[in-house]
C-alpha cells in the first residue's frame, strides 16, 4: 500500500477530521480538535511529499500549472469511496498538505443542535440565509444538512457552488445540481456561477463561500430576483456578519446596500464548536438572528452599531432568535460545557449578564436544579 493511502486509512479508522503532512514531521491527525501524530511512522522527507503530490495531482496538467504558478491548490481526492478536501501549498519551497475528510453520511438536522427555525426558514420563497463562523466551526456540515432537508421534503431545483464539492447529494424530492468552482472547473468563480444561476431556473442557490463584493452583489441580485440564496461567510457573530457585508461596499453605496439587506436578509446562523469536557465530543454553540422589523431598522440606520444588533437579537427571542449568551448559558446548565469554556467565549463585561441568565435558567428547571 502507498504511504499516502496508509495515512488516509489510519485517519479514517481513528475518525480524524483532518490530516497534516509536512517535511520533518510524522503525519499528524486532528481528532476532536487535538493534533495527534501517527506514532508508528517516520518523519516525512521531501521525496515522500513529492510522491504524495503526484498521487493527488494524478497527471492533471491544469492542477499542476495552478499549483506552480499560484503556489497553492485547492482540490479534492477520493480514496475507497471517501472524499477528501485537499489544500496543497509550500513551506520552505517544499509541498505541505492539509486534507479534510468528508464523511459520506450527513448527521440528521435534529442532531446538529440547531433550532427548528433554521430549517423552517428554507421554506421562504426568496431572500438570503447565511451560515457563518470561523474555520472548523461546522459551516459546511450545517449547509449540507439544510440542502438534504430541502431535498427530502420540498420540490425545488437546488443549485450549489462549492470549492471543492464535499458532500455528494442525490436528487430526491428536489433536483440538485452541484458545481465545483475553480479554474477549469464547472464554474470559474463563485460570482460567475451566481450570475449564471439566473438563467438556470433554480429555486435555491447555495453559495459555498461569499468571499468578496462581486459574489455578494451576485447573491443579492439573485435574492432580489425572487430566489432563495443560502451562503456562508467567515465571521464570528451575527452582528459582525452584517458589518462585513456592508463594508464590502464603498461608503457612498452603503445606504443602498443597507436597504437591500434589511429587506432581503431573513436569517443569520453564527456557530462555534467547542469540545465537551465530559467525553471530548464537539458541541455546537449557535447564535441565531431572525431578521424582523427591529433588526431591519438597525441595519438601515446611517451609523451601523454592532451592540444594537446584539440587543435586537436578545429582544427577539420569542421569534426564534438566540443570543450567544443565552446559548452558552443553556449549554452550561444542561452540562454540555464547563463554566470556564462558556466564559472564554464572551467578554468579561458580559459575565454579569451570563450569571443572571444561568440563574434564570436554573429557576425554570425547578428545585432539583444545581
Amino acid at each position: 500500500m502507498l504511504l499516502i493511502e496508509s495515512i488516509i486509512k489510519e485517519a479514517i479508522l481513528k475518525d480524524a477530521s483532518d490530516i497534516h503532512l509536512m517535511r520533518g514531521l510524522k503525519p499528524i491527525l486532528r481528532i476532536n480538535r487535538s493534533l495527534i501524530e501517527i506514532s508508528d511512522t517516520d518523519p516525512l522527507d521531501e521525496a515522500e511529499l513529492y510522491d504524495i503530490y503526484d498521487y493527488i495531482i494524478r497527471g492533471n496538467v491544469d492542477k499542476d500549472t495552478i499549483y506552480k504558478t499560484e503556489r497553492k491548490l485547492d482540490t479534492s481526492l477520493v480514496y475507497d469511496d471517501i472524499r477528501l478536501r485537499v489544500n496543497c501549498s509550500y513551506s520552505d519551497d517544499v509541498p505541505v498538505f492539509t486534507m479534510r475528510i468528508i464523511k459520506n453520511e450527513l448527521p440528521k438536522f435534529e442532531d446538529l443542535g440547531l433550532p427548528d427555525i433554521v430549517k423552517a426558514m428554507t421554506y421562504q420563497p426568496q431572500g438570503l440565509i447565511l451560515v457563518t463562523g470561523k474555520t472548523n466551526s461546522g459551516k459546511s456540515t450545517t449547509l449540507n444538512c439544510l440542502i438534504d432537508e430541502v431535498n427530502r421534503k420540498q420540490n425545488k431545483k437546488i443549485l450549489t457552488l462549492e470549492s471543492p464539492v464535499e458532500y455528494k447529494h442525490t436528487s430526491k424530492k428536489s433536483i440538485i445540481v452541484q458545481k465545483e468552482v475553480g479554474p477549469g472547473k464547472d464554474s470559474s468563480t463563485f460570482s460567475e456561477g451566481s450570475k449564471n444561476a439566473l438563467r438556470e431556473d433554480c429555486d435555491i442557490l447555495v453559495i459555498g463561500e461569499i468571499r468578496d463584493k462581486i459574489t455578494m452583489e451576485a447573491a443579492i441580485d439573485m435574492a432580489e430576483s425572487g430566489h432563495l440564496v443560502i451562503g456562508t461567510l467567515h465571521t464570528k457573530s451575527c452582528a459582525e456578519t452584517i458589518d462585513r457585508m456592508i463594508n464590502f461596499y464603498e461608503v457612498r453605496d452603503q445606504a443602498t446596500v443597507k436597504n437591500l439587506l434589511s429587506s432581503l436578509l431573513k436569517l443569520v446562523v453564527s456557530q462555534r464548536l467547542l469540545k465537551s469536557p465530559s467525553n471530548d465530543s464537539l458541541v455546537l454553540v449557535p447564535e441565531i438572528m431572525v431578521v424582523d422589523n427591529t433588526v431591519a431598522a438597525c441595519i438601515r440606520k446611517e451609523k451601523f452599531s454592532v451592540s444594537e444588533i446584539e440587543d435586537a437579537i436578545q429582544g427577539n427571542l420569542d421569534k426564534g432568535s438566540i443570543g450567544l449568551i443565552n446559548s452558552l448559558a443553556n449549554l452550561y446548565v444542561t452540562g454540555k460545557l464547563s463554566l470556564e469554556q462558556v466564559k472564554s467565549q464572551i467578554e468579561e463585561k458580559n459575565y454579569e449578564t451570563l450569571n443572571r441568565t444561568i440563574m434564570q435558567l436554573n429557576l425554570k428547571k425547578g428545585p432539583m436544579s444545581k
